[in-house]
This record gives structure tokens, C-alpha cells and sequence, in this order.
């Protein structure tokens, strides 16, 4: 994780990006769920996993957010 944060500091993300992307995650898994009533018995349980999936982002990226924080606290980003 250390390595990632350290060049995403160096491309010029910052921590708030990260954390921005993490929300984003976050309205798109609903949006994906409560478009899955929408489909009929077949398609939906399909649907339903999508969102599941795009559901297990958020604490990926909000916790390498945290991570690109601390480089930008420390100053570590070279």
C-alpha cells in the first residue's frame, strides 16, 4: 500500500481525491442496486452482484486516501 500511495503522491493526487473517489464508490453502488429492482428475476440477481461489487471500492480507496494523507503530512513524497 506504502508503494502505492508513494506514486499517486507523486503524480499529484492528493488524499481528498482518494477520499472524493471513495463517496463516488459509494453513490454508484446505490445507484447500481436501486437499478437492479428495475430488472426482471433474471437480470437482477446479475445486476445485484455489480453492485455488490462496486460496493468493495470505498474502503479500499478511502484507506489508500488516508495513506497518500500521511505522505502529504510527512512530506515523504520523494
Amino acid at each position: 500500500m506504502v508503494q502505492i500511495s508513494r506514486v499517486l503522491s507523486r503524480a499529484g493526487v492528493r488524499g481528498a481525491h482518494m477520499e472524493v473517489a471513495a463517496m463516488a464508490g459509494v453513490a454508484v453502488c446505490i445507484g447500481f442496486w436501486m437499478r437492479a429492482k428495475g430488472y426482471d428475476q433474471d437480470e437482477r440477481g446479475n445486476a445485484e452482484r455489480r453492485a455488490l461489487f462496486v460496493g468493495l471500492w470505498p474502503a479500499t480507496l478511502w484507506l489508500i486516501g488516508q495513506s497518500v494523507r500521511e505522505f502529504e503530512r510527512t512530506g515523504q513524497s520523494g
